[in-house]
């Protein structure tokens, strides 16, 4: 998963709001739950010495309803110099709405949604055109508007009788259903190269398919599943169809993940690709090596890293587990700890590393946290001999 969305939070100066809110409305427009989770949330956010213009420019925002039907959540950021800095909405609600105001963001709970989610297009066709549909599990501001895509092409069905005229339709028929698929495909793949969707959902009349798909790019088609049951027309099994499309997110998901996981268990048995412990992955962080951060599902939680910080300096390459190491790397001013979690994302942020979340079981991560490399070289923590950020007591047995 990629981290670019919390860009905005970088190098910006604390202390910040962090708002975790279940959005979900009742059938009214200006529900009164919604409204009344964020009253309570606000007068948490006063007693935590919260501004109040900090309280008001989530207002402006928490009360704002979105396009989004059924429960999900939202997560929000401000300062009192800058507003509302990040936005994301959450595919699962909280179970229990909070704010907290402090020197950090609270950032891992939003990551783990944000793992969770997908952003995919949903193509329904039929031999007229098709309708372009977005779910974008992000900042809602960058939901692309839905489209419908119609060429005009309108000599659309075939006769049975056999005569020269009527296969004269049929073949004008026939080129309808072409030149509809066309100018299909051609809005498809301009959609997807401006958006860059993780995945692109086909579905609809099985003939109209066939012939979109022969059009479409080699982009797309990269991206594209088949999704039987999806209509333009009345009658469609809408609740069969939104299960199958379900799955399919969910697979896309997994694949995204298992990608990761299985370039880090490479490089493990490589001992060239990947690090494991605190120690390394802060090491690899410095350098600049890594191209995907992994963190255990329960990392945050309750476990041996939970009071751990890690220092900073004022560039996000500047990390480290002691105050002098932070020093050795350039900074003079503005080094100050961070709880392990924030420092570690942050370092991640600062070169364009992705981030995952790994299953228990999946793969193993001493200190629940991992890294795959870009590139590997001499100053590489070995995970196969003692290094000064992983004491032998963490190593695993060499054959």
């Amino acid at each position: 998963m990629k981290i670019d969305w919390l860009r905005p939070l970088a190098g910006t100066p604390g202390p910040f709001a962090t708002v975790y809110l279940d959005a979900t409305r009742g059938i009214e427009a200006a529900d009164p739950d919604v409204e009344g989770r964020w009253r309570v949330l606000r007068r948490d956010l006063a007693a935590q010495g919260a501004p109040q213009g900090v309280c008001d420019a989530l207002e402006v925002r928490v009360l704002k309803p979105l396009r989004i039907a059924g429960p999900h959540g939202r997560v929000l950021i401000a300062t009192e110099d800058e507003g509302v800095l990040l936005e994301r909405v959450l595919a699962v609600p909280p179970t229990v709405s909070r704010a907290e105001y402090g020197p950090v963001p609270v950032l891992l709970d939003a990551a783990r949604s944000a793992d969770e989610s997908v952003d995919y297009l949903v193509v329904v066709v039929d031999r007229v055109g098709a309708d372009l549909t977005w779910s974008w599990g992000g900042d809602p501001r960058r939901q692309p508007e839905p489209l419908t895509v119609e060429a005009g092409h309108d000599v659309l069905n075939k006769v049975r009788t056999g005569t020269t005229a009527d296969k004269r339709i049929d073949h004008r028929v026939e080129d309808s259903w072409e030149r509809n698929a066309e100018a299909v495909a051609h809005e498809v793949d301009a959609q997807v190269s401006e958006h860059r969707p993780e995945l692109v959902v086909l579905t609809g009349d099985v003939r109209a398919l066939a012939l979109v798909r022969a059009e479409l790019s080699r982009q797309t088609l990269d991206l594209a599943v088949d999704v039987p049951g999806g209509s333009r027309g009345a009658g469609a099994k809408e609740g069969v169809f939104a299960g199958r499309l379900a799955e399919a997110v969910a697979a896309c998901r997994d694949r995204r993940r298992a990608r990761v996981v299985d370039a880090y268990r490479t490089g493990q048995g490589r001992d060239d690709g990947s690090v494991t412990s605190l120690g390394d992955v802060v090491t690899v962080l410095q350098r600049g090596q890594v191209s995907d951060l992994l963190l255990a599902e329960g990392f945050g939680g309750e476990g041996e890293l939970d009071d751990r910080e890690i220092w900073v300096g004022p560039e996000a390459l500047q990390v480290a587990l002691d105050r002098s190491d932070v020093e050795d790397l350039g900074a003079t001013d503005g080094i100050h700890p961070l709880p392990a979690s924030v420092a570690l994302v942050r370092a991640a942020l600062g070169q364009d590393a992705g981030l995952t979340f790994v299953p228990d079981g999946a793969a193993e991560l001493v200190d629940g946290v991992g890294a795959v490399l870009r590139w590997h070289d001499a100053g590489t923590p070995s995970e196969a001999a003692p290094t000064m950020s992983a004491d032998r007591t963490r190593l695993r047995d060499v054959v």
